[in-house]
């Protein structure tokens, strides 16, 4: 059989050090974490951060001889996909993908571990087929996996817990909150929350309508139908999330919000989850977050070199307010979070007060509002200012009391960061104002402000270029001597989201300068703060969301839908 050339086992550790991916410290440490916890090898070593999926996968590559395939872009005849059920290729992280040319004896199946004998015998028995195994990354397995059995696997779940409870009336016992755990449901909810994380889901809403349950995952901003059940499964679906969410199971009348805890592919995820009485029932949005994924390096966060300067300029300032300003699900928690890891230095103390916290930074102090306790955004930062801190995070600037304490501490000589919802870096000003702050306090304090939002990036496998219309011509700002322009549009394909893959950030940065801070304290509209910052060099959000159109990472339909004030 294709596989017995892995009989002579190769020890994963072995190869991973003559490929350079470890060393032999972190593997003697990894063998010793991996006794205590009976995980495999591999899962240790990428749990302690000491190599990634993709670099194991390569070495393992280069060391069997093994060809790799991307399971993302496979097309898989339904007569392979019905070869093997979906819990057996789970099991193992395998994927049948084609019967090898001229020899329909012998299958192709993609492997997160070729050397793993004992799947390739098992997946031979059932198959009563020869297996070439080929290699991918166990993450775009388990993707793939989803893709095509995942809907199949919860509906399965669904129907068994439908008879389950059929057989408990027929029996005449009483369904009780017990019945909740049930395996079929747990199941249903553990696939619906992996499922969403290895589609880079932002958020899960389970609705209730008239007839059925509605599954809608929000992928890059967008929402996309996943699946739908019969309603008679929503109340289980809620009690069920309520459970492990830890929140009230016998409250089904007033809104309630939980946190769940989950590790989906060796990735922690933080979920918090909001709970809502609904006319057909209660509505559960959960919104995912990767533990880790908030603090970035700021070169993946989509500044210019040009804005790279200004930012990096405007946070070496050593005390003053700096402002990231949006809407909802802009971005402006990771812009944040990113400055803050780019100041966190042993010789700074950094407080942050947050509702909720939304990511844990070692060496930053975060304080969580608990408005029941008393423990408001202002409160807490009347408290803060006793505590010695050089960098104040504020999560949002929601009144007037609180941009007054925080104007009045970056005057006494503190760094504060925070978030206002606004649409333009010159409309925050206004806002202030509008606050009750007064105009020489904002000039004297307010030391940048940025302004953005997120575009989707555009599928690098699928895009489709063309020329622009004379319509985008003047919307894009380009020049009448560039006649050979050309931009892309969205395609799609099995890799990408209608043509979309990712997002990537959108700026307007107002540094402000000693002409602004005169034009602030003259209290000055924002249409002459806007035009003097122009002058000196600003792009706006229209201007920047341009460029990446015309650079080919987003589509001139994303650019409206950013910059549409304009």
């Amino acid at each position: 059989m294709a596989g017995e050339v892995f009989r002579r086992k190769k020890r994963l550790g072995d190869m991973l050090l003559q490929e350079r991916v470890i060393t032999e410290e972190q593997l003697e440490d990894a063998l010793a974490a991996r006794k205590e916890s009976g995980k495999r090898l591999g899962e240790v070593l990428v749990e302690k951060n000491y190599t990634t999926e993709d670099m194991i996968t390569r070495a393992l590559m280069r060391q069997l001889g093994v060809e790799m395939v991307n399971p993302v872009n496979l097309n898989i005849p339904d007569d392979i996909l019905s070869l093997v059920n979906g819990v057996i290729l789970r099991k193992y992280r395998v994927l049948p993908f084609a019967y090898a040319p001229n020899n329909p004896n012998v299958l192709r199946v993609v492997m997160a571990d070729p050397m793993d004998m004992v799947a390739m015998d098992d997946l031979a028995m059932l198959t009563n087929l020869e297996i070439e195994p080929y290699i991918a990354n166990a993450h775009d397995i388990m993707v793939c996996i989803d893709k095509f059995f995942g809907n199949a696997e919860s509906l399965d779940a669904a129907e068994a817990y439908t008879k389950e409870r059929e057989a408990k009336m027929l029996a005449g016992e009483e369904e009780d909150k017990d019945d909740v755990s049930d395996s079929p449901i747990v199941v249903l909810v553990r696939n619906m929350i992996e499922s969403a994380a290895r589609q880079r889901a932002s958020d899960i809403h389970v609705e209730a309508l008239e007839t059925k349950v509605r599954v809608r995952y929000r992928i890059d901003g967008a929402l996309y139908e996943q699946i739908t059940y019969d309603i008679g499964l929503m109340p289980a679906i809620i009690a069920r999330l309520k459970i492990i969410g830890g929140m009230d199971i016998s409250e089904k009348r007033k809104p309630q919000d939980g946190r769940i805890s989950m590790v989906v592919d060796h990735v922690e995820y933080d979920i918090r989850a909001s709970i809502l009485p609904t006319y057909y029932g209660e509505k559960c949005v959960m919104r995912l977050a990767q533990k880790t994924a908030l603090t970035r390096n700021k070169k993946d966060l989509g500044f210019s070199d040009g804005e790279m300067k200004v930012f990096d300029h405007i946070l070496s300032n050593p005390h003053g307010i700096i402002l990231v300003t949006g809407p909802t699900g802009s971005g402006k928690s990771t812009t944040l979070y990113t400055a803050l890891s780019e100041l966190n230095k042993e010789d700074v103390n950094i407080i942050t007060v947050e509702d909720p916290v939304e990511a844990n930074i070692n060496g930053i102090n975060q304080v969580h509002v608990n408005v029941k306790a008393g423990l408001t955004f202002a409160s807490a930062l009347r408290s803060i200012l006793r505590q010695d801190p050089d960098i104040i995070m504020i999560g949002e600037i929601r009144d007037g009391e609180t941009a007054s304490i925080a104007v009045q501490a970056s005057i006494t000589g503190h760094l504060v960061v925070s978030t206002l919802h606004t649409n333009s870096s010159a409309a925050t000003i206004a806002r202030l104002l509008d606050m009750g702050i007064e105009s020489y306090l904002i000039a004297d304090s307010v030391v940048g402000v940025i302004a953005q939002r997120l575009v989707r990036r555009l599928c690098p496998k699928c895009k489709r270029e063309r020329p622009v219309t004379v319509e985008e011509r003047e919307a894009l700002h380009v020049p009448a001597d560039q006649t050979d322009v050309k931009i892309f549009e969205p395609v799609g394909c099995p890799s990408c989201n209608k043509g979309y893959k990712g997002r990537i950030g959108v700026y307007e940065i107002m540094e402000i300068s000693p002409k602004l801070k005169k034009i602030i304290a003259r209290r000055e509209d924002s249409d002459k703060l806007k035009e003097a910052a122009l002058e000196e060099g600003m792009s706006t959000l229209r201007m920047s969301a341009s460029r990446c159109c015309l650079n080919g990472v987003t589509s001139f339909s994303e650019v409206l839908r950013v910059s549409f004030e304009e």
